[in-house]
């Protein structure tokens, strides 16, 4: 394979491996994590200054939306950020997951038909100057880190193991996929 196959090839896994992860992986476990949860649990929260799984799942929607759907897709861009914080009200985690999935088909979308030659090409978004690259490297980061800690709280919460794996013959095997 020549240097510029391989310098073709790596944009598009880029973009592949973004919508993979967004989609294929993080969307599932946290499916997964709220199944386990009642809707109260959704909107627990440890203390004041901390964030329930409702609130970070309106701020991956958010978050998402503003850096990769109006950043990098060009649709308008009507955030209001800190409501994804200040939201107490008791929204079913039937619904969060709705929009949660509607973000991520309208994300998967843009991705899809983002033309990998335009990643280094500069973007402001959220008062920032950021290539395509960066700004979807950041959802990606972003969406992994609150993953993360949605996982942590429903283990809290719901007082078992997620089993996103299983271990046969001693290899990994990602059992969120399942719900596909």
């Amino acid at each position: 394979m020549s240097d510029r196959q391989v310098g073709a090839e790596v944009p598009a896994a880029f973009l592949s491996h973004a919508r993979e992860f967004l989609s294929g992986e993080y969307l599932p476990k946290i499916e997964q994590c709220l199944a386990a949860l009642t809707d109260e649990h959704v909107w627990w929260r440890g203390n004041e200054e901390s964030n329930s799984i409702g609130n970070l799942l309106l701020h991956l929607c958010g978050n998402a939306r503003q850096w990769i759907v109006s950043g990098l897709g060009g649709e308008a861009d009507h955030r209001v950020r800190q409501t994804e914080f200040d939201e107490r009200s008791l929204i079913s985690k039937s619904e969060l997951v709705g929009r949660l999935q509607e973000t991520l088909s309208d994300v998967d979308r843009v991705l899809a038909e983002f033309d990998s030659s335009k990643l280094l090409q500069p973007y402001r978004i959220q008062n920032n100057d950021v290539t395509a690259l960066e700004a979807i490297f950041h959802v990606v980061e972003h969406f992994s880190m609150h993953t993360g800690q949605i996982i942590m709280i429903a283990k809290l919460l719901a007082g078992k193991d997620m089993k996103f794996y299983d271990f046969p013959d001693g290899v990994p095997v990602h059992t969120w996929k399942e719900l596909e």
